[in-house]
C-alpha cells in the first residue's frame, strides 16, 4: 500500500531531498531518473501507488484504475502506438496522455490521478468525477505533489499552516468543495483537468472533461428510449466495475440508488455478491426492512452491522485523520466499520450507490425550487441563487458570526467569499464553459461538481483504501453523468417523483415498494451521540486548552451548543458535530 509524492527542484539534489522529507522511501529507479525532478513511493499509506514508470520518454507514478482497457488499447492501436497489452493501468493512461494529449484521457474511464514528468515540467493529471485526489504546492523554487495531504505537510519547506478562508468553506458546506484545503499554499487538482506546472511557477490548466448539457430534444415520444439507453448505460457501468473471478461486496441501504446496483451486481456477476447494512439500533428510523427485502430479492448473503455510539465516539478521531480534508458526515466512522467488515471478510471491491441525487436529482435540490418558483425580485427578502444555495446547505454558514471569534472573523473580512465555488453553476453567463439552460441541471452540476467531487467520493476513497479496498461507485460513472445532463428535466423531476427516469430504468429489477417509496433515509442519532458518550469527548476538545489556544471559535457558543441551547435548531447536533469534526481533524496534522 502506497501513496506517491513527486518534486521539481532547481537540482536534481534538492528534489531529492524533498520527497525523502515528505516520507518517501527509495525513488526514481534505474532508467526513470529524471534530471532536476525525483519521484518516489510513499510506503505505509493506504493507497494504490505505482511507480515510478516509464513509458513513451515519459515517467510517472499514480494511483489508476481503468475501467475500459479495451477501449484504450483500440485507441492507442488505431494511433499506431499500441500499448503493451498487459501494461498496468498507469502504464496504459501514461501511454494516452503521451500519445493523444487531453482527449486521451478523456477516454479512460475510471479512477486516477496521474503525475508525469514532463521536460522540465510537472504534469499532474486526475480523473472526470474525482474519485481519487492528488495536491499540490510550491515554495523556495520548487513544485511538489502529492497523493497524501500529510506528505506535503511534512515538507519543510512549506512552512504551512491554518487556512481561515478554508475554516469558513468547511463551516458552510461541510467539506471544502474546490480546490483549497486547509493548509495555506496547498491546493487541490480539480476533476476532470490537467495540470501544468512550469520551473519558472506558471500553471496552465486544460479541462478534459466537464458534464455539458446535450439535451435530448425527442419530446416525450423519445422518453423509452431515453430509459431504455439509461438502463444499457447502468449495466455497463456495473458490470464494468465488477472484479473479475472474485466476490464482489455492496453497500446496500435500501434506498432505490443502492439497490439498483445491488440488483444489477447480482445479475451480472458470476461470484457471490455480499451485501452490508447499518443498524443505528431497532428503536430509531431505518430501511433496515427495505435493505433486507433487496437483499432477499436479489439473493445476495446480507449482513447488517449494529453500531453503537461508544464505538463511534471511540473510532471519531482516527476516522477524522484519515480525511486529507474533514468530512462533516457523521457517517465516517459507520462508514470505515463497513469497510473493516468487508475487507475481513475478504472481498477487495465493494460498489455503493452513491451519485444517485446530485447526478439526477434527489430531494436535496427541491428547496432550492421552490425558492426560485416563489422569488420576488427586488423583494427585501431577495437573494441571489449562490447565497441561497448556501442557505440551503442549513449548516454553519448563517452562525458563523457567533460561532468564530472577532480575530477569526476579522482575519476573513476580505477573504474571498464561499458563493465563489457555487457561482460558476448558478450564475453562469451565456458565454460560460459551465452554461446549463434548466435550473435543474445547474443545481445538478453544481452538486456534481461539488459535493459529489469533494465529499462523496473523496470520503469513499479514503475510508476504503484505509481497509486495502477499492469502493466504485457506478452512478458517478462518466457516460452516465452526460446521460443524465443530456435527459430533460422533466424526466429527472416528473411532477413530485423525484429521479423518474432512473427508476424506470430499474423497475423490472426491484420490487414496486422499493422502487416507488420517497425517500426517507437513515436516521443518524447525532444529538443523542453528542448527549451521550461524545458529551465528554466533545466537552474535552472544543473546550480545552488546544482548542482555546488556537483561537478559532467562541468558547461561549460553544458552550451553550453543548447544553443542546442557542442557534443550533433546527439543524441539532448536526452543526455541533461540524466543529467537533474540524477540531479533530486539526489536531490529527497537529495545527
Amino acid at each position: 500500500m502506497a501513496r506517491f509524492c513527486v518534486c521539481v527542484a532547481p537540482t536534481t539534489d534538492r528534489a531529492r531531498a524533498q520527497v525523502l522529507a515528505m516520507g518517501a522511501i527509495g525513488g526514481a529507479g534505474p532508467g526513470a531518473i529524471v534530471r532536476r525532478a525525483d519521484l518516489a513511493l510513499l510506503r505505509g499509506e493506504p493507497g494504490p501507488a505505482e511507480g515510478p514508470f516509464t513509458a513513451c520518454g515519459l515517467t510517472a507514478a499514480g494511483e489508476v484504475t481503468l475501467h475500459n482497457r479495451p477501449v484504450l488499447l483500440n485507441a492507442l492501436a488505431a494511433a499506431c502506438d499500441p500499448a503493451p497489452v498487459r501494461c498496468t493501468d498507469g502504464e496504459l493512461l501514461l501511454r494516452m496522455w503521451a500519445v493523444l494529449g487531453a482527449e486521451g484521457v478523456a477516454l479512460a474511464e475510471g479512477m486516477f490521478v496521474l503525475a508525469v514528468l514532463d521536460g522540465t515540467d510537472l504534469v499532474l493529471i486526475r480523473d472526470h468525477l474525482g474519485a481519487r485526489t492528488v495536491f499540490y504546492a510550491r515554495a523556495q523554487g520548487a513544485w511538489a505533489a502529492s497523493t497524501s495531504l500529510r506528505a506535503l505537510r511534512r515538507w519543510p519547506a512549506l512552512g504551512t499552516s491554518v487556512n481561515l478562508a478554508a475554516v469558513r468553506s468547511f463551516l458552510t458546506f461541510a467539506y471544502l468543495p474546490g480546490e483549497e484545503t486547509l493548509l495555506t499554499g496547498v491546493r487541490e487538482v480539480l476533476p476532470g483537468r490537467v495540470l501544468r506546472l512550469s520551473p519558472d511557477g506558471s500553471v496552465s490548466e486544460t479541462v478534459h472533461w466537464e458534464p455539458t448539457e446535450r439535451l435530448d430534444t425527442s419530446g416525450a415520444e423519445g422518453r423509452q428510449d431515453r430509459v431504455l439507453a439509461l438502463r444499457s448505460l447502468l449495466e455497463d457501468a456495473v458490470a464494468c466495475r465488477l472484479p473479475e473471478a472474485r466476490p464482489v461486496a455492496v453497500l446496500l441501504s435500501g434506498g432505490v440508488d443502492s439497490s439498483l446496483v445491488t440488483a444489477l451486481a447480482a445479475k451480472l456477476h458470476s461470484r457471490p455478491v455480499r451485501t452490508y447494512s447499518i443498524s443505528f439500533g431497532d428503536e430509531l428510523p431505518n430501511e433496515l426492512g427495505y435493505s433486507g427485502m433487496v437483499a432477499a430479492h436479489c439473493g445476495t448473503d446480507h449482513r447488517v452491522l449494529n453500531v453503537s455510539g461508544t464505538t463511534v465516539a471511540a473510532r471519531l478521531a482516527e476516522a477524522a485523520a484519515l480525511l486529507d480534508s474533514p468530512v462533516g458526515d457523521p457517517l465516517t466512522v459507520p462508514n470505515l466499520l463497513l469497510a473493516e467488515a468487508v475487507a475481513d471478510e475478504g472481498a477487495t471491491v465493494v460498489l455503493n450507490g452513491e451519485g444517485g441525487d446530485p447526478v439526477f436529482g434527489g430531494p436535496k435540490n427541491l428547496p432550492m425550487l421552490v425558492q426560485e418558483m416563489q422569488r420576488e425580485a427586488g423583494a427585501p427578502w431577495d437573494e441571489d441563487r449562490a447565497t441561497a444555495y448556501l442557505r440551503s446547505y442549513r449548516k454553519c454558514w448563517t452562525d458563523l458570526p457567533v460561532l468564530l471569534t472577532p480575530r477569526a472573523l476579522d482575519a476573513l473580512r476580505d477573504a474571498p467569499l464561499p458563493q465563489r465555488f457555487v457561482e460558476p453553476y448558478l450564475l453562469a453567463g451565456p458565454r460560460s464553459p459551465y452554461r446549463m439552460e434548466g435550473l435543474l441541471n445547474q443545481l445538478l452540476h453544481c452538486n456534481v461538481r461539488t459535493k459529489g467531487s469533494h465529499h462523496i467520493l473523496t470520503k469513499v476513497e479514503r475510508l476504503t483504501s484505509s481497509q486495502g479496498i477499492e469502493g466504485r461507485a457506478p452512478l458517478f460513472d462518466r457516460r452516465v453523468v452526460d446521460h443524465a445532463f443530456a435527459v430533460p428535466a422533466g424526466d429527472k423531476l416528473r411532477g413530485t417523483v423525484e429521479k423518474w427516469i432512473l427508476k424506470e430504468a430499474v423497475r423490472d429489477l426491484l420490487p414496486g415498494t422499493v422502487v416507488d417509496r420517497p425517500k426517507s433515509g437513515m436516521r443518524v442519532p447525532v444529538q443523542q451521540w453528542l448527549t451521550g458518550p461524545l458529551r465528554d469527548l466533545g466537552n474535552d476538545l472544543l473546550l480545552g486548552p488546544e482548542a482555546r489556544r488556537r483561537g478559532l471559535f467562541r468558547q461561549d457558543t460553544i458552550r451553550t451548543w453543548m447544553k443542546g441551547e442557542g442557534t443550533l435548531l433546527p439543524r441539532q447536533g448536526g452543526k455541533l458535530w461540524l466543529v467537533l469534526t474540524l477540531e479533530l481533524w486539526l489536531r490529527s496534522y497537529g495545527l
